[in-house]
């Protein structure tokens, strides 16, 4: 199996934590030049020294707010004319998720923004690093969203609206760059122990006067595998689409959650 990313260059964002940090350590693990892109400085710094360059690979890092889109792309931009870089080849979509409540409850607001940090982001950056893509013949879009794409989890009613939206802009995108050698593919982690996991535990149980223990009691009786993934599980899934074994995988939802989706 090729899982040899020797000498390609790959953008991954929200990478100082969780699954995003966990993807650009395996794609530096399979030889990737990772351009590392957060809004925390010094944690960016600290991921950039855990990465892999054994195989000569030169890792970096780009300092932007998500919520702030134009900015975003800005820096892409920048970077790329800082550097000479006329090739790109993998995208990491990835960023923290709303916060809870229900959809009916929810402000207006709260809609636009859950959409502008992950649509309008994700879409600016896409078109900024296709065309490169294009130039290299090599591109992979991995979109970090969730299983609410294929059953929506209650208590999170922004979020699950925000994530089918970008879950059916990614299969559009998989049809129209499928032809340049491009594939547009969706992660859908299920419950996974990040710093996120803790906060809706957190609310959860506040809200509903239970323990955080009778929460995660409760949340694990309907995984199968009886257990909450990690997110190096979820960063592997991720470098398996990055690299050239995955070529023919395009528009596809990948469910990494234990078993506990019981939609096909």
């Amino acid at each position: 199996m090729n899982l040899d990313l020797t000498e390609k260059r790959a953008l991954v964002c929200g990478s100082t934590q969780g699954i995003g940090k966990a993807a650009a350590i395996e794609l530096a693990l399979l030889g990737a030049n990772v351009t590392l892109m957060a809004r925390n400085e010094p944690r960016l710094q600290t991921v950039k020294e855990l990465l892999d360059t054994s195989q000569g690979q030169q890792h970096d890092y780009i300092v932007a707010d998500f919520t702030q889109p134009e900015e975003v792309k800005n820096q892409v931009l920048k970077y790329c004319q800082q550097n000479k870089i006329n090739e790109w080849h993998i995208l990491v979509n990835n960023t923290g998720g709303p916060a809870g409540g229900s959809a009916f409850e929810a402000d207006v607001e709260e809609f636009k923004q859950a959409y502008s940090n992950h649509l309008i982001v994700n879409h600016l950056l896409v078109q900024t690093l296709v065309p490169l893509m294009k130039q290299a013949g090599y591109g992979r879009i991995i979109n970090v969203i969730s299983t609410s794409v294929k059953e929506p989890i209650m208590g999170l009613g922004v979020s699950n609206t925000t994530r089918w939206a970008v879950a059916s802009w990614a299969k559009t995108l998989s049809v129209e760059l499928g032809g340049f050698g491009i594939t547009v593919n969706n992660l859908l982690p299920g419950y996974t122990r990040t710093a996120r996991l803790d906060t809706i535990f957190t609310t959860n149980a506040q809200k509903s006067g239970k323990t955080i223990e009778q929460i995660e009691q409760e949340v694990l009786a309907t995984v199968p595998a009886k257990r909450f993934g990690t997110s190096e599980e979820q960063g592997a899934a991720i470098a398996f689409l990055a690299s050239p074994a995955a070529a023919y995988i395009n528009g596809v939802n990948l469910v990494v959650d234990g078993g506990r989706t019981k939609s096909l």
